[in-house]
Order: structure tokens, then sequence, then C-alpha cells
């Protein structure tokens, strides 16, 4: 649910929510995909060690034409995806691992497109002692979209200010749109004690995909996260129900100051 305010009077509302919403559906789906991927790497660990010496950095997760969510992990290797470990979870996100085949294909092909996004920011990664969280689908036209974000680092940081999207072709190979965001250096807070903190977006006009995923992800942390750009703040409001809604607030043009 979103809810707007004016800071003034005006003929109606100028805050994009129909780019906003189409946005934190993308976020929601992000948020869907990491309670997979972290409880299904816990799995990961308890495994035989003779399986897990065998994996690679390549691994992703998928939804099957029902909708059910699937994680694998292995290794790609002259040009194939030697499957480890597949793990299966059901409508009650209950963790499973199963020993079906999976297509090679989408296997070999999902692989490609990861490995194809990561080259594009090894750079960044080799100058910033960050993790980052890789986030990974196939559209309904075959192409791939992948997310690249800051993680949750161990020293009980959360990090904004960069975020790496890339369309990749159906083999996997190439880029074909990079939507990539970055502000030149990262900021971050840490996640205690509670409090109100405030991501500096002021040179954009509306929520990033990255802020929007921030906010949702981490407001257990705070007691209040708002994302402040040039022409409004948006932040979620926590209600009885443990239910939350956006809140957008539309600045006044007067009392913006010009930097």
């Amino acid at each position: 649910m979103t809810i707007l305010a004016h800071g003034q009077k005006s003929k109606g509302p100028k805050f994009d929510i129909a780019d906003f919403n189409s946005k934190f559906e993308v976020a929601q789906w992000l948020f869907e995909y990491d309670y997979v991927a972290w409880h299904t790497s816990d799995s990961v660990m308890v495994q035989d060690k003779s399986e897990i010496n065998r994996l690679g950095r390549e691994w992703f997760c998928f939804k099957d034409k029902n909708k059910n969510w699937h994680a694998v992990y292995g290794k790609y290797d002259n040009q194939n995806f030697d499957l480890v470990f597949h793990f299966k979870l059901d409508s009650n996100f209950k963790i499973s691992r199963v020993y079906d085949k999976v297509d090679t294909l989408l296997l070999n092909s999902y692989s490609r497109a990861l490995i194809t996004a990561n080259k594009q920011i090894k750079a960044l990664k080799d100058t910033v002692n960050l993790s980052f969280n890789q986030f990974i689908t196939q559209n309904d036209d075959k192409t791939f979209s992948v997310y690249i974000l800051p993680a949750f680092q161990r020293n009980n940081t959360v990090i904004y200010g960069g975020e790496f999207i890339y369309s990749i072709d159906y083999s996997g190979n190439k880029i074909l749109k990079d939507e990539s965001y970055f502000q030149g250096d990262f900021r971050g807070f840490k996640a205690a004690p509670p409090r109100e903190i405030w991501l500096n977006y002021r040179e954009l006009e509306k929520p990033t995909l990255g802020a929007i995923f921030f906010v949702w992800y981490y407001k257990k942390y705070f007691t209040s996260i708002n994302i402040d750009c040039s022409k409004s703040v948006s932040t979620v409001i926590k209600g009885d129900n443990n239910d939350y809604t956006w809140l957008h607030i539309e600045k006044d043009p007067a009392k913006i100051k010009k930097e």
C-alpha cells in the first residue's frame, strides 16, 4: 500500500508512483530470492565435505513452471555446469534436497549470464572490501536480468550507493543493457542500535531499485529508513498488525535548496 503526502498545494501528485511500484515489485522478488539463497546455503554447509569441495562460484535460484523455488550449487567449467546440490522449496518454504535432473541448457546459460555480469564489476570489487549478493532471472523473451547488490556485511554494516543491473542475451554471453547506478562511493550504517537513518539520493528525482530494496530488507533493524531524493522522501511505516505501508512525501519546491 502506498500513501502520497504533499508539501504544497498543487494540481496533482508529481511523484512517479507507477515507476516506484514497478521497482518495488522487483524488490519483493529480490527479498524472496535472498531468503531462498540464505536458507539453502545453510543446507549446503551440512552436506558431505567431499561434495562441498566440488563447488565453484556458480550457484543460483530459479522458479519452475509451478512457481516453486529451486536452488542449485555447482561449478561451471569447460562450458558445462557440474551440478552438485539441488534444493527445492515447497509452498511452505520447506527445503528438501532433491536429485531430479535439471535442464542442461538452463544450468549453463544461467551460469554464463552470472559470469558475464560479474566480469563487469570485477575491477570495482577488487578495489573495495565489500561482499555482494547476486540475483538472476530469465525473462519471457529468454533474456536474463542480473542484479548485483551490496550484501549485509560480516561486520554488521549495511551498505548502499551502488547497484549493478544488467540485461543479458539468451546465451548468457552478451550484455544487452546496463542500468547500473553507482554514487562513486559506497556508504553504510551499523545495523544496531535501532534508529532513524537517511539514504542520500538527492542527486536523483526517483528512488532507485537498490534504495527501495534496502528499505524493505533492513526495515526491521531501524526505527525508520528514509530515501531522500531531490523532490521526495520515501519510507515505510509499520502498522499495528506488523504490516507496512509506503509513505511518499513530495518536497515543497520553494524549500528545496539549490546545490
